[in-house]
C-alpha cells in the first residue's frame, strides 16, 4: 500500500550543543535525544554492569567454574544474535584462561527454539558442569529443570521478555526480567553476553587475578557485538548506539577478526566505509542464512576462525545459502502474493491481519517471508510453515500499536488449548500451533487485531526529516549524517523530501529503479529505489516526482558520487 509521506513536527532543539549543525540537531531533537550526554559514544558512557539482576551470582559460577577448569557448554540460538552471542562468550571466556569450552546450537527444525527438553536431553548426555545460555532461557522452563535435575548448574543470560514464571537457573542475567535494574531494556543478547565477560573481569581485577597475567582487552569483541545488535534489530538507545559505534570503529580502522572481515569481503562492502545498516542489510542475511537453511554452526564457526583464508571459506558457502535462501524466498513470495491475489485486497479493504499456512513453505525463511508481506500491507503478519508430529510453526511480524508477543499470551490465556509455546518481542514473534487449529487459530488472531487497531494504526506513515536546505545537498552533508548515527531500529537514519524533475528512468536488475533526478539547485543526482514493485509504479513517463530519500555516497571503482536511497516515490500532483 502506497505510504503517508508527513513531515515529522518541529521540536525544541535548543538545549544541544551549539556547534552541532543546525539540521542534525533537529533531527536529534525529533528521535527523542534528551541532553548532550546521549551522543557521546565512548565506552565510558555504558551503563554499569551491577544494575543487572544475579550479575553477582553469575560471576561467582564463572569464577568457580575457571578454577576448577570445570567443562562449559554455551547454548545458542540459531539467528545472528544467537551466533553473535556464542561467538563471543566463546572467545570472551578463552581470554580468561577457560580450556574446557564447547557450544550446542539447537536444529531449528527438529528441535526448535531455546534449550527444549529434546535438546536437553542431549546436554545431560554431554556431561557438562556448567551450561550457559545465550539469546535463550527465560522461557526454557522445561528444558532447564530436566538440565538442573541432573546436577548441572545452569547459567541464563538472555533478552527476551519474562513469562508468568522464571525458570530454575542458579543465574539469571536479563534486562526484561521484572526485577532486574538494567536501563536498556532493548539491549540484545550478544549485549548481555558482553556485560557478563565485562562484569567477570572486573570481579578477578579486584581478586587480584591479573597482577602477573595481562588484563583482557574486551574491545577486541565489540565488532561481533556491534554486528549482532543491529541483526537482531534491537532498538537503538543511547547504551546500543555506544556498542555499535565502538564497534564500527575497531572494523573502519582495520581492528575486526578475519571472519567479519569475510563477511565483508564476500558482500562487497567497505570495511573503512562500513556503517550500521552494512550490517543489518549485508553481513547479517549471510549470517543469518546458515541458521535458516543448514546449520548456524556454520555462522559460528566463521565469527571463530583465526585463518582468513579459512573464514573466507565459510563466508564463501554462507553466501551461496543466502543465495538459495533468497530464491526460496522468492518463491514463497509468489505463492502468498498468488493467495492475497485471490483474496482481491483492494487498497480499501487490506484485512486488519495477515495468517497464511502453507505446508511446502520453508521453515527457514517465513520470519522473512512475514516481513516482505508486513511492509506491503502495513498489517500484523504470521506466516506458518510445517512442523513435526502435527505441529506447524508461526513467524510473526508487527506494526506500531500492537504488541505481538503480549498479543499471543492474551490469545494463550483465552484460548488455552491452541498455542503450544510462544516467544518474542513487540514487532516480532514465533509460535507453534496443531495443524488443525489453523482456522480457528487464524479467527482469533485476526478478530484480536482487529479489537486492538485503530485506524491510525492502519495508516502506512513514512516520517521524514522534511526538505534539506540546498547548501546540504552535497558529499559533504552526506558525510556528516554518515557520522552522526549510528542509525537504526527507533533511532532511524534520516529521511528527507523533495520534489524533483524525473531526467530519466530505468528498471535494472528486474526489481530496481534507477533514476536520474534533478533538484531544484539545478543539481543532476543519481537515486535508486531498491525492490519496487513495477506494477505499482506504472507511470513511466511522470516529469516531476514527490521522493522521500535518504541521501548517501555511492562508491563505484573508487569513485565517490552522491545518491539518493529512495524510500518512497510518488507522482507529482
Amino acid at each position: 500500500m502506497e505510504k503517508i509521506i508527513q513531515v515529522r513536527p518541529r521540536v525544541d532543539d535548543s538545549y544541544l550543543p551549539q556547534h552541532l549543525h543546525p539540521v542534525i540537531k533537529q533531527i536529534y531533537a525529533s528521535r527523542q535525544v534528551k541532553d548532550a550526554n546521549e551522543l557521546d559514544n565512548s565506552a565510558a558512557t555504558l551503563h554499569d554492569f551491577k544494575l543487572f539482576k544475579d550479575i553477582d551470582k553469575a560471576v561467582l559460577l564463572l569464577q568457580q567454574a575457571l578454577a576448577e577448569q570445570q567443562r562449559v557448554l554455551i547454548v545458542g540460538d540459531f539467528d545472528a544474535d544467537g551466533a553473535t552471542s556464542t561467538a563471543t562468550l566463546m572467545q570472551g571466556l578463552a581470554m580468561f584462561g577457560f580450556n574446557n569450552l564447547d557450544y550446542l546450537v539447537p536444529d531449528r527444525f527438529s528441535l526448535g527454539y531455546g534449550l527444549s527438553p529434546a535438546l536437553a536431553a542431549q546436554i545431560v548426555e554431554m556431561k557438562p558442569e556448567l551450561v550457559i545460555t545465550v539469546d535463550n532461557g527465560i522461557s526454557c522452563i522445561d528444558g532447564i529443570a530436566i538440565v538442573k535435575h541432573a546436577g548441572i548448574k545452569v547459567l541464563v543470560t538472555d533478552h527476551h521478555l519474562q513469562g508468568d514464571t522464571l525458570p530454575n537457573a542458579d543465574a539469571i542475567v536479563n534486562p526484561n526480567r521484572h526485577d532486574c535494574q538494567f536501563p536498556s531494556k532493548s539491549i540484545a543478547g550478544v549485549g548481555v553476553a558482553f556485560y557478563l565477560l565485562i562484569a567477570l573481569r572486573s570481579h578477578l581485577r579486584e581478586q587480584g587475578a591479573f597482577e602477573h597475567s595481562p588484563m583482557p582487552n574486551l574491545a577486541e569483541l565489540l565488532d561481533i557485538v556491534a554486528l549482532g545488535t543491529v541483526a537482531d534489530v534491537v532498538a537503538l538507545d543511547a547504551n546500543n548506539r555506544t556498542l555499535v559505534h565502538q564497534g564500527l570503529a575497531r572494523i573502519r580502522s582495520g581492528k575486526t577478526r578475519p571472519g567479519i572481515s569475510a563477511l565483508i569481503e564476500v558482500a562487497n562492502r567497505n570495511a573503512a566505509r562500513l556503517s550500521a545498516s552494512d550490517f543489518g542489510f549485508s553481513l547479517a542475511p549471510r549470517l543469518n542464512a546458515a541458521g535458516r537453511l543448514d546449520d548456524m554452526s556454520l555462522g559460528i564457526a566463521c565469527l571463530l576462525s583465526n585463518d582468513i583464508n579459512q573464514a573466507r571459506r565459510i563466508a564463501s558457502e554462507l553466501d551461496s545459502l543466502n543465495h538459495e535462501r533468497r530464491e526460496i524466498e522468492q518463491g514463497m513470495q509468489v505463492e502468498a502474493q498468488a493467495v492475497l491475489d485471490r483474496l482481491a485486497f483492494k487498497t480499501d479493504a487490506i484485512p486488519d491481519a495477515i495468517c497464511l499456512y502453507q505446508a511446502d513453505w520453508h521453515q527457514g525463511v517465513i520470519g522473512i517471508l512475514a516481513g516482505r508481506l508486513k511492509e506491503k500491507y502495513h498489517r500484523p503478519t504470521i506466516i506458518f510453515a510445517a512442523g513435526d508430529n502435527g505441529e506447524i510453526k508461526g513467524s510473526c511480524r508487527s506494526i506500531e500499536g500492537l504488541h505481538m508477543r503480549d498479543l499471543l499470551e492474551r490469545v494463550n490465556t483465552l484460548h488455552p488449548h491452541l498455542i503450544s509455546k510462544f516467544g518474542g518481542h513487540a514487532m516480532a514473534a514465533g509460535l507453534s500451533i496443531n495443524e488443525q487449529s489453523f482456522p480457528e487459530f487464524k479467527a482469533v488472531f485476526e478478530r484480536m487485531v482487529t479489537d486492538t487497531l485503530t485506524d491510525e494504526h492502519k495508516q502506512s506513515i513514512l516520517l521524514t526529516d522534511g526538505e534539506l536546505p540546498n547548501e546540504c545537498f552535497s558529499m559533504e552533508f552526506a558525510n556528516l549524517l554518515k557520522n552522526a548515527g549510528p542509525w537504526g531500529q527507533q533511532f532511524p537514519e534520516p529521511v528527507f523530501e523533495h520534489l524533483f524533475e524525473v531526467i530519466q528512468q530505468r528498471i535494472v536488475g528486474e526489481k530496481h529503479l534507477k533514476l536520474v533526478l534533478k533538484h531544484q539547485s539545478g543539481r543532476l543526482v543519481d537515486g535508486i529505489a531498491f525492490g519496487v514493485d513495477v506494477r505499482a509504479w506504472p507511470d513511466t513517463e511522470a516529469r516531476y516526482v514527490k521522493a522521500a530519500y535518504q541521501l548517501d555516497i555511492n562508491e563505484f571503482r573508487g569513485k565517490f558520487s552522491l545518491q539518493l536511497i529512495i524510500r518512497e516515490l510518488q507522482k507529482a500532483t
